[in-house]
């Protein structure tokens, strides 16, 4: 994963969703998405649109009439991974001549071409703004002709679509706030393949976590490539807002706005948010953040290097003392708040010295977990056309290596932190090694695993006293829940 994507779950990858039964449902969809929660939040409105054209899911990849991988490119692994399964669904396709095969997401505007022309894996390539577009891209394969929308659009949010909620456990939900990314890191192929940036309208949002609370569910992320810079303002690029009107200019909404917006109207509702950007991220955030106690107190701050030189060359917008300062501020404003980052080791021209930045930047945050990456080359982007990919794959593999390593040790101090204090805690479901103990998470995004107590269920907020640590979860017992 190049590191300003969202938190890619290795577990999910590849995931079957499936909806409820529907009516009238005459065609059977097999939809498997692969990358980030921005995905797996776009299959959900995927499978809105299509359930309106008759399609029901299947977990059964023989059993489909269409099948639909929405893909990933941030990472040549993922490519490979989809590549790989694409050759296997032509297999099935070769018994069964009527199956549709598509690719959606972030690499359909990347390999449109090979994908149809050259390599014909697939029928339909849909890219991130063209789903809408999907019942006449189907129209068209049925005719018999190749059937292609990777257009990007300034405007599209499917702001009115209610994604159908897919998998999952019925107690936490994504909330897609805004789409694309006008940020332009060197390393990132995002805002080439989701486009620019622009914000959905808050009614819209509200709308929508008023249906997930209604449908019994207790905690939303909101998710953007970068929701910080979050700003409507009536519609359009976030870019063209230097041309609005004064009256549009009054009435926008920011970031903080939209926070305390979402807290205030569902004050049993736990809110997240991912990913924030440094430099977009304003004190009134913070403030909000301090002010409402079912905000969480975690923020995903990735800073990908802690050397200026190094976060100059991935037009990051930040230099390491803009980043310090904003980690005191939180820690002024939100003092228990944890933190999280993504950091790529052996970036384009990075020097021991510019590594060792990052090193002693991660002992000034003492982050509670990060994602770290070795540096990838990726086809598209500005690094790619103009920056020689020169540091030797051992020397990227030892300061990952270095990365890793400080990180766990932070961790497990942060871990021990924990311990010994009651934390408010979410059940979300079994603890994966044993179904008589729950997990949740506390409000700094700590997994915390405790037995289970008759009268208690997935979706109850309970009290939960931390006795002991390993250097990734805590383990507890639930206190009275009078």
């Amino acid at each position: 994963m190049q590191a300003n994507e969202k938190y890619i779950d290795e577990s999910r990858q590849g995931e079957a969703l499936m909806t409820l039964p529907t009516r009238n449902a005459s065609k059977k969809l097999f939809l498997e998405s692969y990358g980030c929660q921005m995905n797996f939040s776009d299959s959900e409105i995927v499978a809105s649109i299509l359930t309106e054209e008759g399609y029901q899911t299947t977990n059964q990849v023989n059993e489909a009439d269409l099948i639909l991988l929405n893909t990933c490119s941030i990472r040549d692994k993922a490519e490979q991974t989809v590549r790989n399964r694409l050759n296997a669904l032509n297999a099935i396709k070769k018994q069964n001549p009527s199956l549709k095969i598509g690719v959606l997401g972030c690499m359909a505007e990347r390999l449109k071409h090979k994908f149809l022309e050259e390599e014909h894996l697939v029928d339909i390539v849909v890219g991130p703004d063209a789903y809408r577009d999907l019942p006449n891209l189907l129209t068209e394969v049925e005719d018999g002709r190749d059937a292609i929308n990777v257009q990007l659009s300034k405007e599209e949010t499917y702001a009115e679509i209610s994604p159908i909620r897919l998998g999952g456990n019925g107690v936490t939900a994504f909330v897609t706030i805004t789409r694309g990314c006008d940020n332009m890191c060197t390393f990132c192929v995002v805002p080439f393949t989701r486009g620019r940036e622009r914000s959905r309208d808050p009614h819209s949002i509200l709308r929508e976590i008023q249906e997930l609370h209604e449908a019994g569910y207790k905690e939303v992320t909101l998710l953007g490539q970068n929701v910080d810079s979050y700003l409507w303002y009536g519609g359009g690029p976030k870019k063209d807002f230097k041309n609005a009107t004064e009256i549009q200019k009054a009435t926008a909404v920011d970031f903080a706005q939209l926070l305390d917006m979402v807290a205030m109207q569902f004050p049993s509702i736990r809110i997240r948010f991912s990913t924030s950007n440094p430099q977009d991220m304003k004190d009134n955030v913070l403030e909000t953040m301090a002010k409402h106690h079912n905000i969480c107190k975690y923020i995903h701050l990735p800073v990908q290097s802690g050397s200026t030189t190094v976060l100059e060359r991935m037009n990051r917008q930040h230099t390491r003392e803009q980043y310090f300062e904003l980690i005191d501020k939180i820690r002024k404003i939100i003092p228990d708040c944890a933190l999280s980052h993504d950091m790529i080791a052996g970036f384009c021209g990075e020097t021991e010295e510019e590594h060792q930045d990052t090193l002693s930047l991660m002992e000034y945050v003492k982050y509670d977990f990060g994602y770290m990456f070795a540096y990838s080359d990726r086809p598209g982007t500005p690094a790619h056309k103009k920056m020689a990919d020169d540091v030797p794959a051992e020397t990227k593999k030892r300061r990952l290596q270095e990365i890793i390593s400080l990180q766990q040790q932070h961790s497990a101090e942060r871990m021990k932190a924990y311990v010994g204090k009651t934390h408010e805690v979410l059940i979300e479901g079994n603890s994966k090694k044993d179904e008589n103990y729950w997990f949740g998470r506390n409000t700094q995004n700590a997994v915390i695993v405790f037995p289970k107590i008759e009268g208690t269920s997935v979706g109850d907020f309970v009290q939960v006293y931390v006795h002991d640590c390993t250097t990734a979860t805590l383990l507890g017992e639930m206190q009275n829940q009078n």
